[in-house]
Parts: structure tokens; C-alpha cells; sequence
């Protein structure tokens, strides 16, 4: 019997080969596709890392900037403030000189308020022996009309303008007959010449019809006359009748406010307060002391302190100038070598070396 070879042993081979190579050929066509996949996706990994980074780096440098900017501002805005303050400094440097001295507080009793008030007023009659009003007039008719047209004005102004007035209307009687209109004409220097007018006549009236065309003696009477207040009263009270009465001007009312003797502001009480501090026989004169002493040298605005006789015992003494020299060239009227305010002023003033002042329209 013949052996025969196996005929499938052969071909086995190859078709294993085959199969082995196509096997191994897609491993690694997969393999490679995966190794592919595996480094783009490392690359967007490192590509994404790179941008954050950058984007970090970005973001650092913006807030770096933003820190300067924000830095650089304050800066600026702390220099710009710096050079506002200083201007600022400066102007009140420069402004520094021109403010006034600050009151000196006076601590005292009223003894002591007493007595420094009085002294003040006994100095102050030293150098002004000749105080007067400074109204011109020679009856208490003329004094109460020149004192109603004094409100608003000058003494001087008015002294001007009384002469024309009285020629013309030298009594109550006259004036209350008087035709408005020409008394407005004479009034007019005086300033509010209508209102003034309208007082003067309607006075005029009350005195002709009511006290037989004389001025009344009394505080209670002279109230009552239009354009009569307080103060006109004791004008009229103290200088034509010789009865004690305190003026409250706006002079007496500053001046004693600036003493301290009273820190009142209404004139009444003004009045009442001053009064307690002097004997009533003393009232008159003090006014006009007082009341020259405030248009001469303790003026409202710059005040003679250094040319000023009772410095001394001024609790204001700084407030106005200091140097005697500069001083002396505030003073007004007789102090400082002028006319005064009265065309016919008492003769002690003239001997005094008061020069009488001129008439309206006099050069």
C-alpha cells in the first residue's frame, strides 16, 4: 500500500503568515493611529497650557499696569491737591496780617467794671474838655428839628442845612404851615427828604396844637412828637433843658460794646446797662464824650489805637493801627488838624483849636 503525503501541511503556512502580517499590519496601523490621536491631543494639551500661560502672563501684566496707572493717578491726584493747598497756604499767610487782634477777655466784678468805666470817662474829660453836641442851634425847637434830620446823615450835612430851614420857618407854627414841597427843596442835601419832611411839619403841628408851640420838658411828652424816639429825647433833654439823659448812638453803642462794658446790642438796653455805671448827673457829658471819642480816634473801621489816650484800659487795644505815627494820621476834626461839624460851635471848642466847619457850598 502507498503512502501518501498530506497536502494541507504546504499552504497552512503561508495563509498563517498572511494572516499574521495583516493582524500585525492593523496593530499597527491602529497602534500608529492612536500614537496620532495621543500627540495631538498631548499638542492641544500643551498648545491650551501655552495660551493660559500666556494668558496669565497677560493678565499679570494688565493688573501690573493697572496697579501703576492706578498708582501713577494717586500720585497725580495727590500732587494736584498738594498744589491747591499750597496757593491756599499762601493766601492765607498773606491774609494773615490784615485779620484783627483778638479781643483780650476781661475777667472782672462789677466793682472792678465800675471803676475801669469810670476812669475811661474821667480820661476821656481830660481830652475832650469842650464836648459838646455837634448840632448847631440856639433853642430847644431847633435842636429837636436838626436832631430828627440828623437820622441817616451827617451832622455836618445837617448843620449846613438848618440856616436855609429856620429863616424860613423859625417857629412851630411856621413849619406846620409850611408847603411841603419847598421844605422837600431844603431838605434834600439831608437825604431821605420826603420821609423827613412828612416829621419835621407833622412834629411842627403836634407842637402848635398840643403843647402851644413849645417843646415839652418831659421824656414821656417827647415820645409822642413824629420822628421822635429815645434818643432825640435825651438830645433834646440834656442839651436844651439840662436834664441827665444817655444818647445811644451808633458811636455811644459801639464804643461801649468794644469796652466791654456791656455786651447789649438793642439801644434800650444799652440805656439801662451804661446808666447803672454812672451817676445820672454824669449821663450827658458821658454821651458826649463818648460819642467824640468815637468819631475821632476809636473809629468803626480802623481805629487810632496808637494815638488813643486810654489804651491803657482798652480790652480791644490791637484792633486797630498800633504805630503812633501811622496813627496820628487817623485822627478826624480837631485831632487830626480839620474843620469840625459845626458852623457856630462853642467858643471853648475854638480855643481849643476846633476850626468851625464851612457852609453848604463852600469849597
Amino acid at each position: 500500500m502507498k503512502t501518501t503525503k498530506a497536502t494541507n501541511s504546504t499552504p497552512v503556512k503561508p495563509v498563517a503568515k498572511k494572516a499574521a502580517k495583516k493582524s500585525a499590519k492593523k496593530a499597527t496601523v491602529a497602534t500608529g493611529k492612536t500614537t496620532g490621536v495621543a500627540k495631538k491631543a498631548a499638542a492641544a494639551i500643551k498648545k491650551a497650557a501655552t495660551t493660559s500661560s500666556k494668558a496669565t502672563a497677560t493678565s499679570e501684566k494688565g493688573a501690573s499696569a493697572s496697579k501703576k496707572a492706578a498708582a501713577s493717578k494717586k500720585a497725580v491726584s495727590a500732587k494736584a491737591a498738594a498744589s491747591k493747598k499750597a496757593p491756599a497756604k499762601k493766601a492765607a499767610k498773606k491774609a494773615a496780617p490784615a485779620q484783627a487782634a483778638p479781643k483780650k477777655a476781661i475777667v472782672e466784678s462789677h466793682a472792678a467794671l465800675v471803676r475801669r468805666a469810670r476812669r475811661i470817662n474821667r480820661e476821656l474829660a481830660e481830652v475832650y474838655p469842650y464836648a459838646h453836641p455837634e448840632l448847631d442851634f440856639e433853642n430847644p425847637f431847633q435842636l429837636v428839628i436838626a436832631t430828627v434830620l440828623s437820622a441817616q446823615t451827617t451832622d455836618l450835612r445837617v448843620n449846613q442845612t438848618t440856616p436855609a430851614l429856620f429863616a424860613k420857618y423859625p417857629t412851630p407854627e411856621d413849619l406846620a404851615a409850611a408847603n411841603p414841597e419847598e421844605v422837600e427843596e431844603i431838605l434834600r442835601p439831608t437825604g431821605f427828604f420826603r420821609a423827613k419832611t412828612k416829621s419835621v411839619i407833622g412834629l411842627s403841628k403836634v407842637l402848635a396844637e398840643d403843647f402851644g408851640g413849645e417843646v415839652p420838658g418831659r421824656l414821656e411828652d417827647l415820645v409822642k412828637l413824629p420822628g421822635v424816639g429815645r434818643k432825640t429825647a435825651f438830645v433834646v433833654l440834656g442839651n436844651a433843658f439840662g436834664r441827665p439823659g444817655i444818647t445811644v448812638d451808633t458811636h455811644f453803642g459801639r464804643l461801649v460794646r468794644r469796652w466791654q462794658w456791656t455786651d447789649e446790642t438793642d439801644p434800650d438796653k444799652v440805656e439801662a446797662a451804661v446808666g447803672a455805671l454812672f451817676p445820672k448827673s454824669e449821663w450827658t457829658m458821658l454821651s458826649h464824650h463818648v460819642i467824640f471819642h468815637g468819631r475821632r480816634i476809636c473809629h468803626a473801621r480802623k481805629p487810632a489805637c496808637g494815638a488813643c489816650p486810654i489804651a491803657p484800659l482798652c480790652p480791644a487795644y490791637g484792633e486797630g493801627e498800633t504805630d503812633p505815627e501811622k496813627a496820628r494820621k487817623l485822627l478826624k476834626y480837631e485831632k487830626g488838624g480839620f474843620p469840625g461839624q459845626r458852623l457856630n460851635p462853642p467858643q471853648s471848642y475854638l480855643d481849643a483849636g476846633g476850626v468851625p466847619a464851612p457852609p453848604l457850598g463852600a469849597g
